[in-house]
């Protein structure tokens, strides 16, 4: 009787058909890797960026909330900090979110923009440098700053008093040959006094833009306002930069709000998009930028590379 085995035999390379993928083919997840090798490279360590042709003060400005304004102020000040240059954050929100994630101090209580924009104090004597970052300075917000929107109503110049008292600093900075390149003033998620301030002292407005489906809701009344401050309070402010946030190559939806932010604002918006991302949800918790946190998760390259982009354009443009 023959033994006829049912057990397999050993296996052949011939046995299976193996598609192994051409270096044509274009995977998500080839995709991905290639991204991220290509920010790593444009994003290295031993890059440093040009300063601007003068100091560039920008407003982060948009009035619905959650869509990463104080994320992106923190993130892209930290990235131009770390790569050479000198920066502001001016944190004008009661809560005081920007100064938790620099790890600066802002107790009620605590001088800072407050005391700056109320009370008229010098901003050399408000200022605190950033404990983890070079170059990196900070006006602080206290919840004494909620009060401050009623406060300036009765105020002479109410919408200018940010602006005399940055403008003052940054000139006096400038003298003593240590000037400022970049301010970022990271605003409230309203319209009111506080905002203004803001938007009479900036020079340029960078709007975080979530990839969500009420991206633009409001949007055009944050336009209309830029435009009515323009026009009667601040004739050099203009919307210059928006960065894509919360964006999410795996939906439709993002890749919708992206191309519709991109048919508005055509060549404004940043090539860069900001990922979604657990490690930058975590930095604040830490009193950390993401960037400091985890410098080579896809949240913290692709701020460096959106803040790369911002220096490129600030090094391109004319002196005035």
């Amino acid at each position: 009787m023959s033994n006829s085995s049912s057990t397999p035999g050993p296996t052949t390379a011939s046995s299976y058909r193996v598609s192994v993928p051409s270096r044509d083919d274009s995977t998500p997840l080839a995709s991905e890797v290639e991204e991220h090798i290509a920010l790593v490279q444009r994003t290295s360590a031993t890059l440093r960026f040009e300063p601007p042709a003068r100091t560039r003060v920008f407003v982060v400005a948009n009035q619905k909330g959650g869509v990463g304004k104080t994320t992106t102020t923190v993130n892209i000040a930290a990235a131009l900090a770390l790569k050479g240059l000198r920066v502001l954050v001016v944190d004008l929100d009661p809560q005081g979110n920007a100064s938790t994630a620099l790890n600066i101090p802002h107790a009620e209580g605590t001088p800072g923009v407050y005391e700056a924009i109320v009370d008229g104090v010098d901003l050399d004597e408000l200022i605190k440098p950033c404990p983890d970052i070079d170059g990196l300075t900070v006006l602080p917000a206290s919840i004494d700053l909620a009060g401050a929107e009623i406060e300036l109503v009765s105020l002479v110049a109410r919408e200018s008093r940010l602006d005399r008292a940055l403008q003052s600093y940054l000139s006096d900075c400038e003298g003593a040959g240590d000037r400022i390149d970049y301010v970022l003033i990271d605003c409230p998620p309203s319209l009111g006094l506080l905002t203004v301030n803001a938007m009479v002292a900036g020079r340029e407005v960078l709007i975080p833009i979530q990839c969500e489906y009420y991206a633009l809701e409001g949007l055009g009344q944050l336009v209309r306002n830029i435009d009515l401050i323009r026009a009667h309070l601040n004739p050099q402010l203009e919307v210059s930069t928006i960065l894509l946030t919360m964006y999410d190559a795996r939906t439709r939806l993002s890749a919708g709000v992206a191309e519709e932010v991109r048919s508005h604002f055509a060549e404004k918006v940043l090539r860069t998009a900001i990922p979604r991302s657990v490690r930058i949800s975590e930095a604040p918790s830490y009193q950390q930028s993401v960037i400091t946190y985890d410098g080579s998760s896809s949240g913290a390259l692709s701020y460096l590379e959106a803040a790369r982009e911002i220096a490129a354009a600030g090094r391109q443009e004319p002196q005035r």
